[in-house]
């Protein structure tokens, strides 16, 4: 007898990193039984974790694969040089997005998704600092051409890159990025603990213990102490 393979299961906000969307979006083309290019409606959630429903990921990927043109993929960026500079908001306005604050949505609570910035300036005064975050022109469009949702079938997607070994019994105060977390806590891909982390699900990591300092394009990430980490995997593994 052969056994199924058990589905992969993705919430709202984990479709709506890969999709370059909003997680009320998504919950919307459900809702509304929107259809896409071959008639076929917005898949049904196959289950739920709390309160937040989960679908069938190859399901959904299939469905956006037949899915009509967007408006993203139809927006032509203004021309400029591939070196020019802009800030989250401007990148936002250049990619097609509605919201000037998409970009910084995508860095803060989907990493690996969107590129790292190719500058990091340091602003403000010893009282106020601030970092502002800057891309090429080049960089983005670069990203435009792969992003997720333009059409392309399942498979075609790069594969993420894996998550590195991390030792359990490091130092307890060592900061951890979330690569690192995420390898820690067991998930898969960034993307998956990305997805958690904004549904609520790691309550311990909401607070962060410190940010990236001195490490060039990870300058301003999140950071978390390898023991607030390992209390988080302790809860999770009680569930």
């Amino acid at each position: 007898m052969t056994s199924q393979r058990e589905p992969r299961l993705a919430d709202a906000a984990e479709i709506a990193a890969e999709q370059g969307l909003t997680p009320a979006r998504i919950s919307g083309l459900y809702m509304e039984r929107t259809e896409n290019a071959a008639g076929k409606a917005f898949p049904e959630p196959v289950g739920k974790r709390g309160r937040a429903r989960l679908w069938d990921h190859a399901e959904v990927t299939e469905w956006f694969a037949h899915r009509a043109s967007a408006r993203l993929a139809g927006h032509a960026p203004p021309s400029l040089a591939p070196e020019t500079l802009l800030n989250a908001a401007e990148a936002s306005r250049y990619l097609g997005y509605k919201n000037s604050n998409q970009v910084t949505t995508f860095v803060r609570d989907h990493p690996g998704y969107f590129p790292e910035p190719d500058v990091v300036e340091e602003k403000g005064t010893a009282e106020n600092p601030y970092r502002r975050q800057l891309w090429k022109v080049q960089t983005l469009r670069e990203w435009m051409s792969t992003r997720p949702g333009r059409g392309r079938r399942a498979g075609a997607k790069k594969a993420a890159p894996p998550l590195p070994d991390v030792p359990v019994d490091g130092d307890p105060d060592e900061l951890l990025g979330a690569s690192q977390a995420a390898a820690l806590l067991g998930y898969k891909s960034l993307s998956s603990f990305s997805s958690s982390l904004s549904q609520g699900n790691l309550p311990l990591l909401k607070t962060t213990d410190g940010v990236a300092e001195n490490a060039g394009r990870q300058n301003g990430r999140r950071r978390w102490t390898r023991r607030r980490v390992l209390q988080q995997a302790a809860q999770r593994s009680r569930k």
